[in-house]
């Protein structure tokens, strides 16, 4: 962690951006390569089911859950329990709102489409959160943020099962990742502000 710590924040704020937007890429183009060999049309179709209600009522009301644990644990536990070395900082720090609106709704469709609409489908919620948890490697030598992303996967996945719509994840997703990464560019704003 230490060493992806290091080399994110020796790039400059371009290079951090295109790094995230060419990952965001690749799991959207190994998406539909995945896809193309494992759905049909009728099955593709049927994980867009979308009811608003539903996507509001499962999404949004996971999202608040998942964010008043973040925010919990964010208060009472020590705060290297929970600081990936500034990589979300590094991230989302300078970006505007609509930036963040577009980054964290890629980052929700991108992620979603790939672990819970291809994988999940396909291959089950265990094997889906375990290549999440992976792919976050980032957080394996912070035992508290492996495990909230852990536990994440395998709630999104169970929204996922629960109600058999991709919208639903997606929509948790984004509220989620959009929320704190407001959090992070305010407390930016704040800390410059308290600086000048």
């Amino acid at each position: 962690m230490r060493r992806q710590t290091e080399q994110i924040q020796a790039m400059n704020d371009r290079e951090v951006l295109l790094h995230l937007y060419i990952t965001q890429f690749l799991l959207l183009a190994a998406s539909g390569c995945a896809g193309v060999f494992l759905f049909d049309k009728l099955s593709f179709q049927k994980i867009w089911h979308f009811d608003a209600a539903t996507v509001i009522r499962y999404g949004g009301g996971g999202a608040l859950a998942v964010l008043v644990f973040d925010f919990l644990l964010m208060r009472y536990v020590p705060q290297e329990w929970y600081d990936d070395g500034g990589i979300n900082e590094k991230i989302f720090q300078k970006r505007s709102i609509p930036h963040l609106l577009l980054l964290c709704a890629l980052i929700a469709f991108s992620e979603e489409l790939l672990f819970r609409g291809v994988i999940q489908t396909h291959f089950g919620l265990w094997i889906a959160s375990a290549i999440f948890a992976v792919l976050h490697f980032r957080y394996l030598a912070k035992w508290l943020l492996f495990a909230t992303v852990v536990l994440l996967s395998f709630f999104l996945g169970y929204l996922y099962d629960w109600t058999g719509s991709l919208w639903v994840t997606i929509f948790a997703h984004f509220l989620i990742d959009f929320v704190l990464a407001v959090r992070i560019r305010l407390d930016y704003l704040q800390t410059r502000h308290q600086d000048d």
